[in-house]
């Protein structure tokens, strides 16, 4: 190994250790130092650092995605340019361990689930992607699977870093039997209609009662676990309409000139983060400890 390259490995090492700092860091507050603060600040403060945080391979790979020139970088096509930086970033991860091999293996479900959703939409022409890519297949630059892994990378970072506990979830089998009527739906409804309402009501039932138990800095908050569910959608559904302004993918109605991603994309971007979070749940093994005792 030439010396500019141990610099370089010396260097991502460096990152590494100081980004597992910060969660220590993050995890362990110095609650007395921020007396300074307002209580609810200081709390928000806390609370922005650790999302920031979990955001960290969604928000270099959208950086990414944002930064990149239309026209590629060195001779490369955009879409392959995207790829190679998203698997970099993926392989840095797990190499400095701030990903765990199990956490990586659902990522890697993610980018099959995602990926055989976005050659089925492309193919019967609901969205498509305009430039060219050696790494195409059916249509699809590879690199759109990183799109749903960021969504997961996200949910698992979170649940570590704000110690997220679920008060009432559902059965896990009920839980896992909607999100794949979720999926299932994506596909169909082109076919037989759309069930996307039914589904939806089906999961107000479910998890009406359920609450989501997180820690933002040194006391427990709770949220209606549907609430976060919506709260991230409108986050993904804001990402898609910067995604289709820098012409990454584009709907057919924005191939004239853009326009915003309409506003029923919202729910299907909340009806993914629960089929999302219903595979994290299940690969992190937490279906066993999901319940929360009463107090």
């Amino acid at each position: 190994m030439n010396e500019t390259a141990a610099l370089a490995r010396m260097r991502w090492r460096g990152i590494g250790g100081w980004l597992h700092a910060l969660d220590a860091w993050l995890l362990a507050p110095p609650v007395a130092a921020l007396a300074w603060l307002p209580a609810g600040l200081r709390e928000l403060l806390w609370f922005g650092l650790k999302e920031a945080r979990a955001c960290l391979f969604a928000g270099l790979f959208f950086v990414a995605v944002f930064a990149m020139p239309r026209a590629g970088v060195f001779g490369l096509p955009r879409y392959d340019a995207l790829l190679l930086w998203a698997l970099a970033v993926q392989a840095w991860m797990l190499w400095s361990k701030l990903e765990s091999f199990d956490e990586f293996r659902a990522i890697c479900l993610f980018h099959v689930v995602g990926f055989l959703l976005e050659a089925y939409k492309t193919r019967i022409g609901m969205w498509s992607y305009p430039d060219f890519a050696y790494s195409k297949f059916l249509g699809v630059p590879l690199f759109s699977g990183f799109m749903y892994a960021a969504v997961g990378s996200y949910i698992i970072q979170a649940w570590r870093l704000l110690e997220v506990r679920i008060r009432h979830h559902p059965p896990y089998w009920m839980a896992a039997g909607a999100a794949l009527l979720i999926y299932a739906n994506f596909f169909t409804h082109h076919v037989i209609g759309d069930y996307r309402w039914y589904i939806t009501a089906l999961v107000l039932g479910l998890y009406a009662r359920a609450t989501v138990v997180f820690r933002p800095l040194d006391r427990e908050r709770r949220m209606p676990l549907l609430l976060a569910f919506v709260l991230i959608g409108f986050f993904l559904w804001l990402a898609e309409n910067l995604s289709t302004f820098y012409a990454i993918w584009s709907y057919p109605n924005q191939m004239g000139a853009w326009s915003r991603v309409h506003l029923g994309k919202w729910s299907s971007w909340s009806l993914l983060v629960i089929m999302t979070f219903t595979i994290v749940a299940g690969l992190k093994h937490v279906k066993a400890t999901i319940h929360v005792p009463e107090d």
